[in-house]
C-alpha cells in the first residue's frame, strides 16, 4: 500500500458516476458497485471489463452497500428500505419502501447479532436526528429520536453491537463523544407508536492540560478503547492534526500521532489496522489492544512527558496485562513489533531474581551498541526463537536493526547474513525498507537480484535504480561477482572465455532472405556478421542481473517517469537485450526460454513497449539507434505477417480437428482436404 501498487484497475464509462463506496462479498469473492444511483454491478478480481460485467437497475436510489463477513452485502436505500442482495438481484425492480420521508441520512452501520446482519442508521431533519435500526431478515424496523442538544450536535457516529444490545457512539461538536445504548426488540414497531427519546451519556472529554481535539471520525477498538482522528488545538498554537487513542475507562488520551501531511478527515479499521488517508498515500498502522488497567493509563501518561520515545509506543502493565499501540515512524506500513518500557510495582520486586523475558523492541534496543559478534549472535538466535505468528514482522525488525548499523557504521556489511535471510525467509519490501538502499549503495549485486525476484512489492524508483546500477556496472567487475545465472545459463551458449558463440537462428516466420525490402535502412557491413538479434549484448552476469528487474512488479504509471531518465546509452543496451530475448522466445514454437526463472514474453514485449514510450524520439535522432530499429521493426512485421498467414488457415485447421474426433480409430482411410 505504501508503494501504490494497484492489484486491478476499473472504470465506468464517460458520463457515468460511483455513487457509493465499492465492497467486496466476502462470501463469493465478488466486489458490488453502484453508479448512477440505481445501476448495480456485481465482478471478479479476473474480469477486465466493467462494462461486461453483471448489471441489474433498480427502482430506488442506493445509499450504502454493506458487506458482512458472515452476513452476506445489505444494501440501504436513500428512502430507508433495507434489503439483502440475495434478495434484492431476485427482483432488481421491486418496490423499495419509503421510510425516513423527509429525513436524510447522515450515516450507516452495519453489525452481525449471532447469525443475524444489524443495519444502524441516522438521518436528520431540520436540527433533529433520529436513529434507525433493521433486521432485514426478519423484516423488523425500529425507530428512535436523539436526544436534542443545542452545545452537541452529533458530527460522526460508530455502533457495535454487543449482547443484544446496540452501543452507539456520536462525536458532537462540544468536543466530547457520548454514548447511546439500545436494546434489540424483535417485534416490528406499529403504525402511529411514538419514538422512543434516546437519551446520551458523557463517555470521553476530548481535551488533555488546556489542549483540545477537534475531532473528525472515531472508530471503537474495543470496550475501554476508541481511536480519534482530528486536530490538536492547544492555546496559541497552530493546531495539527493528529490520529490519537483514548481510554474511555479512565478518561485519559494514551498516545498520538502526528499527520503533518494532512487527511481526509476519515478513518477507518479492520482487523487490528487503522486505514487513513495522509497527504496523498493511503497509510496503514496496526495496533494491538489487550487489557486495560489504570497502571497501564497512568504510566503511559507519565511516559509521555519523556522526549525520547521510541518508535513503538507501548504500554506494560501489572501482572503480565498490557494494551500495546504500535506506531512506527516511516509513513510505510507499520510492524508489529513491541520495544517495552517496563512499569514495576512494589509486587513486582519480589520476581527480580527471575530472568526476564524481554520483547524484541527492548532487545534492539539493548543491542544498538554491542559488537558485530554479539549483535549477529543474538539476532541468529531471536530468528530461532521467534513465535510462528510473529516470525515475518520479528525478522523484519531483524533486517531493519542491520541496515541501521550498517548506516551508522560504513565499514560495516553483513552480506552473508543479509543472504542468507532474504534467501530463507519470505520477506517482503515493506517489512525492510532500507535492505534495498543499502544494498544500492554497497553496490551488492546479488542480493539486489535476490529482493528483485522475491519481494512482491519493490517501488518502481527502487526497481529504476536497480535497472541503471545494473546498466552501468562494467562487465570485467562483474566477472569477479557472485550472481545466480539459473535464468541464462540454459540459453545464452558460452565459451571459456565466456563470450557468447553466434548462433544460427530461424525465428517463427523469418530468416534473413526474407522480405529484404520490408526497409530501407543498409546494414553496415560490419555488422552485418553479428546481427543485434543472434548474440548476446551483455555478459552472463548482467544478463542475470537484468532478467530479475524483468520479473519486478511494476505499475507502469509510476515506472515510466523514472525510466525516461535513463541515458541514452544505457537505454540502447537493455533495448538490444531485449531484442535478443525476443528472438530467442521467437526461435521456439511455445515462445517460451528454457531455465529456472527465465523472463517469459510477456515480460519481454512489456518491457520493450515500456522503453520504447519513454525514449523513442531520443532513438529516432541517435545514428546508434537506427540498426537496432530497423531491425526490430522488419522482426515484429515479418511476425505480423507470419500470424497473419497462421490466422487464414485457423478454420481448416480447426475443421481437421473436428473430422479427427468423429472418425473411427479402426477404420483406414484416405482423404483429400482442399485448403482455400
Amino acid at each position: 500500500i505504501s508503494d501504490q501498487k494497484p492489484l486491478g484497475c476499473w472504470s465506468v464509462k464517460h458520463g457515468q458516476i460511483l455513487t457509493c463506496p465499492v465492497v467486496c462479498n466476502f462470501e463469493t469473492h465478488e466486489y458490488i458497485a453502484v453508479h448512477d444511483d440505481k445501476v448495480l454491478r456485481i465482478w471478479k478480481n479476473e474480469d477486465i471489463n466493467l462494462d461486461k460485467a453483471f448489471k441489474a437497475t433498480l427502482s430506488a436510489d442506493v445509499y450504502r452497500i454493506h458487506s458482512l463477513p458472515h452476513g452476506g452485502p445489505v444494501v440501504l436505500f436513500r428512502g430507508g428500505g433495507v434489503r439483502t442482495l440475495d434478495v434484492l438481484l431476485e427482483a432488481p425492480q421491486q418496490e423499495i419502501e419509503n421510510v425516513v420521508s423527509d429525513e436524510v441520512i447522515r450515516w450507516s452501520g452495519a453489525c452481525m447479532e449471532g447469525q443475524q446482519p444489524v443495519l444502524i442508521f441516522t438521518t436528520e431533519k431540520d436540527g433533529a436526528f433520529f436513529v434507525y435500526i433493521q433486521k432485514p431478515k426478519l423484516s423488523s424496523l425500529h425507530k428512535y429520536k436523539l436526544e436534542q442538544q443545542e452545545s452537541a450536535k452529533p458530527l460522526c457516529f460508530t455502533a457495535h453491537v454487543t449482547n443484544q444490545t446496540v452501543t452507539l457512539l456520536c462525536l458532537c461538536s462540544n468536543d466530547s463523544v457520548y454514548q447511546v445504548l439500545i436494546p434489540l426488540q424483535e417485534d416490528t414497531e406499529e403504525e402511529g407508536e411514538e419514538e422512543e427519546i434516546l437519551f446520551k451519556s458523557l463517555v470521553l472529554n476530548l481535551s488533555v492540560s488546556g489542549t483540545v481535539l477537534k475531532g473528525t471520525s472515531l472508530v471503537v477498538l474495543d470496550k475501554d478503547h476508541i481511536a480519534v482522528l482530528g486536530s490538536l488545538a492547544a492555546p496559541g498554537k497552530e493546531p495539527r492534526e493528529c490520529l490519537t487513542i483514548w481510554n474511555t475507562k479512565f478518561q485519559t488520551m494514551q498516545t498520538s500521532k502526528e499527520l503533518p501531511l494532512g487527511t481526509s478527515g476519515q478513518l477507518w479499521c479492520y482487523e487490528e489496522k487503522f486505514f487513513l488517508i495522509h497527504g496523498k498515500v493511503l497509510t496503514v498502522i496496526m495496533y494491538k489492544c489487550e487489557t486495560s488497567s489504570l497502571a497501564a493509563a497512568v504510566g503511559k501518561l507519565k511516559d509521555s512527558q519523556t522526549s525520547d520515545v521510541s518508535s513503538f509506543v507501548n504500554w506494560n502493565t501489572l501482572e503480565d496485562e498490557e494494551l500495546v499501540v504500535s506506531f512506527q515512524s516511516r509513513e510505510s506500513v507499520a510492524l508489529k513489533a513491541e520495544s517495552r518500557m517496563n512499569l514495576r510495582s512494589r509486587r513486582s520486586t519480589v520476581a527480580e531474581g527471575q530472568p526476564e523475558t524481554l520483547s524484541v523492541g527492548q532487545l534492539l534496543l539493548n543491542l544498538k551498541d554491542a559488537s558485530t559478534y554479539v549483535l549477529e549472535a543474538e539476532l541468529r538466535q531471536l530468528m530461532a526463537k521467534a513465535p510462528t505468528p510473529d516470525l515475518q514482522a520479528t525478522i523484519g525488525c531483524v533486517v531493519t536493526a542491520l541496515t541501521d548499523r550498517c548506516k551508522r557504521n560504513p565499514k560495516y556489511y553483513p552480506q552473508n547474513f543479509l543472504l542468507q535471510i532474504v534467501e530463507t525467509r519470505n520477506l517482503s519490501y515493506s517489512l525492510c525498507p532500507d535492505l534495498m538502499a543499502v544494498a544500492l549503495e554497497k553496490k551488492d549485486m546479488h542480493l539486489l537480484q535476490i529482493c528483485l525476484e522475491q519481494f512482491p512489492d519493490i517501488p518502481e524508483e527502487i526497481t529504476y535504480a536497480c535497472l541503471k546500477t545494473f546498466l552501468s556496472i562494467s562487465e570485467a567487475h562483474l566477472q569477479n561477482i557472485d550472481v545466480d545465472l539459473d535464468s541464462v545459463i540454459c540459453y545464452i551458449d558460452v565459451e571459456c572465455d565466456n563470450k557468447e558463440f553466434k548462433t544460427e537462428i530461424v525465428e517463427n516466420g523469418f530468416s534473413a532472405e526474407m522480405d529484404q525490402n520490408m526497409c530501407d535502412t543498409k546494414i553496415p557491413k560490419e555488422s552485418q556478421s553479428r546481427s543485434y538479434g543472434e548474440s548476446c549484448p551483455v555478459g552472463l552476469q548482467k544478463a542475470a542481473l537484468l532478467n530479475a528487474v524483468l520479473h519486478s512488479a511494476y505499475t507502469e504509471t509510476f515506472l515510466l517517469p523514472h525510466l525516461k531518465n535513463l541515458p541514452a546509452q544505457q537505454a540502447i543496451l537493455f533495448l538490444r537485450y531485449l531484442y535478443y530475448l525476443y528472438v530467442k522466445c521467437s526461435e521456439k514454437v511455445n515462445t517460451t526460454l528454457p531455465g529456472i526463472r527465465s523472463p517469459t514474453i510477456n515480460q519481454i514485449m512489456d518491457w520493450m513497449c515500456l522503453l520504447l514510450d519513454a525514449h523513442f524520439t531520443v532513438m529516432v535522432m541517435l545514428p546508434e539507434a537506427k540498426e537496432l530499429l530497423s531491425n526490430l521493426h522488419k522482426f515484429v512485421r515479418a511476425q505480423v505477417r507470419f500470424y497473419s498467414e497462421l490466422n487464414k488457415i485457423e478454420g481448416s485447421l480447426q475443421e481437421l480437428q473436428r473430422l479427427n474426433h468423429l472418425r473411427e480409430s479402426q477404420t483406414y482411410s484416405i482423404e483429400v482436404l482442399e485448403i482455400i
